[in-house]
């Protein structure tokens, strides 16, 4: 099997924004049954990216995970990210992969995943995709060697989890 391969350039001022989640290899910090998974991509002032993940979990209450993320060279396809706390960022071996595998030419619809191929989504500005153009990123990831048999298909109800949900916890 080979290598694991990002595409060659990511434009990140067009994948900043709003995204998705369509489907995902199970997570560990992520229930099986959360719903409304969203990933808030904006610029920090450090000029690294402010990665915001948001969802409903199990118990439908609303979760929050902040990170940040970094390119790792100059295609920008290649990051790395690290959801510990700002003051703990320092610590090495705390940043995991995140690499653009496909991306449509209007950055409508992404495939990420890791280059160990334990971890895969694909992510879409809109809550659904159609079918035909969730298999295409999923043959993507196939021919890149990912096992799907236990991909997760989180749903989108429509409710979005807001700042005001997150200061009542």
């Amino acid at each position: 099997m080979g290598e694991v391969t990002a595409i060659p350039r990511l434009d990140l001022n067009r994948y900043l924004g709003r995204w998705y989640e369509i489907v995902r290899l199970p997570l560990k910090y992520e229930e099986d049954a959360a719903t409304d998974i969203t990933a808030d991509y904006s610029l920090d002032n450090d000029g690294k990216i402010r990665v915001d993940n948001r969802c409903f979990d199990n118990n439908n209450q609303p979760k929050q995970a902040l990170g940040q993320a970094e390119p790792v060279d100059a295609t920008n396809a290649k990051l790395k990210v690290n959801f510990l706390p700002a003051a703990l960022r320092w610590i090495p071996f705390t940043d995991g992969d995140y690499w653009v595998l496909k991306i449509d030419p209007e950055y409508r619809v992404a495939l990420v995943g890791t280059p160990d191929r334990k971890f895969l989504w694909v992510i879409a500005r809109e809550s659904a995709i159609s079918e035909s153009t969730l298999e295409d990123y999923l043959a993507e990831a196939r021919r890149q060697g990912f096992d799907l048999k236990n991909l997760i298909r989180p749903r989108h109800t429509g409710r979005e989890v807001s700042d005001a949900m997150l200061e009542k916890q």
